[in-house]
């Protein structure tokens, strides 16, 4: 099975992101949450062109990626789990417990190291919240958080195959966790004890800082919890809080090179 789905990797994931965006959708048109207040197909072309974008500039900038990382550490034996013997099991779930841990750390420094800051600003700009805010981050951002990744494993020596899946949950949880969709209150309250759900992590992208500053988690649950980062829900409301960033609220028509641009321009968020 390991072999199989290393074999068809992009494949795999490429269908995953699809059928995450698409399932999302779907449930957000079923049944949204919020109103939107910018034009939904200008939104999702210029969210998702980023994307593509980030992807493409990816494949240009690293020779190898994550997983290709994780390849050569296990070929030579790099990585503390590739030196303790354990089951592939509990490798693969140690290792997936320990990226998502990076990256809530990662997210938080993100946010209080001002020169991260206006790169990661692009994410939290957008004056909606749906599936592809899920998606809109700014290269620069992504590089930088991918060379994170390539020294984790690095020092982690994770098994090949949770790198794999951590990529394929990472990208699919952030769709759906950004969804313009709410599960039924008592569905979401027993979900948030494990996983990260729309309407906890909607507080997170609310104009207000405190709110701002909460809620950091894009997977397990728990580190919110942990380093006390929760905030159960949003002071005015999932229906009253504004989203977005307060400098940008006019900014209704956010392009793709408005979006490329932003973390240059000489103002403050």
């Amino acid at each position: 099975m390991s072999d199989f789905i290393l074999q068809n990797e992009p494949t795999i994931r490429l269908g995953f992101f699809f059928g995450s965006l698409l399932l999302v959708g779907l449930w957000e048109f079923l049944s949204p949450t919020r109103k939107l207040r910018a034009p939904k197909l200008w939104r999702w072309t210029q969210n998702l062109g980023l994307t593509f974008f980030n992807s493409l500039l990816l494949r240009f900038v690293f020779p190898i990626l994550a997983v290709g990382m994780a390849l050569i550490a296990q070929e030579n034996g790099w990585g503390l789990l590739n030196m303790v013997s354990l089951p592939l099991w509990v490798s693969v779930v140690i290792a997936i417990i320990v990226q998502d841990l990076v990256i809530y750390g990662q997210h938080v420094a993100f946010h209080y190291v001002p020169a991260l800051w206006r790169l990661h600003k692009v994410h939290h700009a957008d004056i909606d919240y749906d599936v592809t805010t899920g998606a809109r981050f700014h290269p620069v951002e992504i590089a930088l958080s991918m060379g994170i990744k390539l020294g984790v494993i690095l020092l982690l020596g994770p098994p090949v195959l949770s790198v794999i899946l951590f990529e394929i949950i990472l990208s699919s949880m952030a769709m759906f966790n950004h969804a313009n969709a709410s599960l039924p209150k008592p569905v979401d309250g027993i979900l948030r004890l494990f996983v990260v759900t729309p309407d906890m992590h909607r507080v997170h992208h609310s104009i207000l800082i405190p709110e701002l500053n909460r809620n950091f988690g894009f997977n397990l649950a728990i580190w919110d919890r942990l380093f006390r980062t929760y905030q159960a829900t949003p002071q005015k409301g999932q229906i009253g809080m504004t989203i977005g960033l307060s400098r940008y609220q006019k900014e209704e028509r956010q392009s793709f090179f408005w979006m490329i641009l932003l973390p240059f321009r000489k103002e403050k968020a």
